[in-house]
């Protein structure tokens, strides 16, 4: 019975959303304030439904109820409670609903955080917010129902749940990855709501830029913790494969980021606009795309969840649907908010201005998710026109993407220094000769040091050190402008007459400096040297990688980067849900023991599918990894050997980026929400003042 409490909850939550995509704009067309103040009543009673509905389906799992037939597809009496709650969005039916749980959450927190807002605004934001939540209610409920009922006779056992998923990583990632393409509806919807009553100013790009900005850190968030779960989960030693899957969630992310530092030109400067409109429906709409990607059964991949070409075509709908009429808005009312001036003056800018270097950043940035998406679209386009079998990998996506990235690196140094409307070429020449200093002899003498340390196995030292030395002169480029400008404020205003007046120190006046910098700045600057650390990590672990695939027994060594691994034993080891064959390798140092590996080759008893299992000693210089492959003659296994330096600079990298746009979303300007426009302009523009 409680499947049927969660079908009927779902049923009313699609009419509030039906309710709550029509009677707010209805009202903010007629001036109704009653309708309109309804909207934010619609959208906390649409979570609370869904919230049960979602609730309900769980319960499902956790009562091992077969009569679901999503039940029975991916879950059994045999599997962990953990894993049966993740289990509930580890397929097609329930990822959907998990879609519309955070998609009524971010509606919700819409409608309870935005009192300080204009009341037509808010309301006509949470109705393109409910028309959203109806279009993937309906495909929900008509194509996608995970309370589908096995009837008369339903299996008194279910099947499992894939293997691959069976980790903690599906706990985490999916979640947090939906927290971010979903959270870009909340910047499309203040966007087309921004088309539809013609204003479009700074106090507009300052309403919405804490939503945008916590969207993108929860997509950042979930593609490091996405790239970290398919690095030790799937054993390959990999962490990004040019999937089309990954892509789906990368391109999002690329325009994010551009839209991110427009729309902070268009809150100071008020220039950027159609930009930042587009960029704002571009973000939602490529997340759209993924979600057609992923569960169309356009693509194969490890990560796709459906192959039915009946969802397919309702989200293909959908799509066009959105993007569509979303760009005829833009076409239509683009050019009056482009002339509209607001409370900013727009002003002219010269070609070595702050404007120009996020303008570069904005082309660089839609530049490389174009190329991903001609990449990704390309091969089935070609199958659908019959010109042959088209695969397009690494070396394609690696030829355009990697300059793109050193561009954007070369360009976020000056940024730190730039000034808004022009800038002082000779000043910049100057601040940036110390950096470049510095990055050269970091370019020039570490690639020798670590590939005498750490590889000089490589299959070709000379041109693997050209790589590594443009990644450490990048990633050295980055961190030193960014401490030499964090160094210059925390000096300002302070000289030796002062210290005699007022008898001050030097160091006292660095720590008043330092509590005037507001947190978008030190967002900009941690999440910068983020930057710096994920592309040091992926240069010279690409660089400096060792792998060896090796025949081994108990009892054999062999020799891999320096480290010498000791195949000591193989047991046999039951689990919750499988049976294991776990080896015992120990590695040593220079004849000293650093870490003993048990890799595993899992056999889940349900379906009897074989899963390899990496063992992992994880340090932030090197990683070492392990993982089982198949029985040999004997009692000899194939067994790979990874040796790999400075790969967990990638997620720390990662999550540095995410840590720095948190810190963004927390500046005190975007708490103070019932102040007037006038006084937050003021205050934005004295804390710019502090960071120029």
């Amino acid at each position: 019975m409680i499947a049927e409490y969660g079908h009927v909850a779902l049923i009313i939550a699609l009419c509030l959303s039906v309710a709550q995509a029509i009677v707010p704009m209805a009202g903010s067309f007629a001036g109704y304030r009653t309708w309109m103040r309804l909207g934010h009543s619609l959208a906390l009673g649409q979570l609370v439904f869904v919230a049960i509905s979602f609730a309900c389906l769980t319960a499902a799992f956790l009562q091992d109820d077969f009569s679901l037939q999503y039940v029975a597809n991916n879950s059994n009496t045999l599997l962990p409670t953990e894993f049966k709650i993740s289990a509930v969005w580890g397929a097609h039916e329930g990822s959907l609903l998990l879609w519309a749980l955070i998609l009524a959450v971010w509606s919700a927190a819409v409608a309870l955080f935005s009192g300080h807002l204009p009341l037509v605004l808010s309301s006509r934001v949470l109705s393109i917010l409910g028309a959203i939540s109806v279009g993937f209610g309906l495909f929900i409920l008509l194509t996608s129902n995970p309370f589908a009922r096995i009837l008369p006779f339903s299996p008194t056992e279910g099947g499992d749940l894939n293997p691959l998923l069976q980790d903690f990583g599906l706990i985490v990632h999916p979640p947090m990855l939906y927290m971010g393409y979903v959270g870009f509806s909340v910047a499309f919807a203040f966007a087309v709501a921004a088309l539809i009553g013609g204003q479009f100013d700074s106090a507009w790009a300052r309403w919405a830029r804490p939503w945008i900005n916590s969207a993108w850190v929860f997509l950042t968030v979930g593609i490091t913790l996405g790239s970290w779960w398919a690095y030790y989960e799937l054993g390959w030693g990999g962490w990004w494969f040019w999937d089309p899957v990954e892509n789906a969630s990368l391109m999002p992310w690329l325009v994010g980021t551009a839209l991110v530092h427009s729309i902070s030109v268009t809150e100071k400067r008020g220039a950027f606009r159609s930009w930042t409109l587009l960029l704002a429906i571009l973000a939602f709409s490529l997340s759209l795309l993924g979600t057609f990607l992923v569960r169309s059964g356009v693509l194969t991949s490890v990560h796709a969840f459906a192959n039915d070409p009946e969802r397919g075509i309702f989200i293909l709908a959908f799509l066009g649907l959105v993007v569509g009429s979303s760009l005829l808005l833009f076409a239509l009312r683009g050019p009056v908010v482009q002339r509209q001036q607001g409370d900013v003056e727009v002003v002219s800018y010269s070609g070595l201005s702050r404007e120009m270097i996020l303008l570069l950043n904005n082309v660089l940035l839609v530049s490389a998710m174009a190329m991903i998406l001609i990449g990704t679209l390309y091969p089935l386009i070609a199958d659908v026109l019959e010109l042959g079998k088209i695969s397009v990998g690494p070396p394609y996506f690696n030829f355009f993407f990697v300059p793109m990235t050193l561009g954007l690196m070369v360009a976020m140094g000056f940024a730190v220094f730039s000034r808004w409307k022009k800038t002082d070429a000779l000043m910049l020449r100057q601040k940036g000769m110390v950096p470049f200093l510095i990055s050269l002899g970091a370019a020039l003498i570490l690639p020798l040091f670590l590939a005498e340390t750490i590889s000089w196995e490589s299959m070709s030292w000379e041109a693997y050190s050209i790589t590594a030395a443009i990644t450490l002169g990048a990633s050295f480029w980055v961190v030193t402008m960014s401490i030499e400008d964090l160094w210059q404020k925390l000096d300002r205003g302070y000289s030796k007459r002062d210290s005699s007046k007022r008898g001050s120190s030097k160091r006292d006046s660095r720590l008043k400096n330092l509590t005037k910098l507001p947190g978008s700045y030190w967002g900009m600057q941690v999440a910068h040297i983020g930057i710096a650390v994920c592309a040091l990590g992926v240069g010279l672990s690409s660089v400096y990688d060792v792998q060896k695939d090796v025949r081994m027994v108990p009892g054999d060594r062999v020799e891999v980067a320096g480290y010498e691994f000791t195949f000591d034993s193989l047991d046999f080891v039951q689990g919750p849900n499988f049976g294991a064959s776990r080896g015992q390798i120990s590695a040593y140092k220079n004849d000293r023991l650093v870490a003993v590996l048990y890799p595993e080759k899992r056999k889940y008893e349900a379906r009897n599918q074989v899963m390899t299992e990496a063992a992992l000693d994880a340090g932030l210089t090197r990683d070492l990894y392990v993982s089982l492959g198949e029985p040999l003659k004997g009692d000899a296994w194939a067994i790979r050997l990874h040796v790999k330096p400075f790969v967990r600079c990638i997620w720390l990298g990662g999550l540095m980026i995410g840590l720095g746009g948190l810190l963004s979303v927390m500046d005190k300007r975007y708490r103070r929400r019932r102040q007037s426009g006038a006084k937050l302009s003021a205050q934005s523009a004295a804390a710019e003042a502090v960071t120029q």
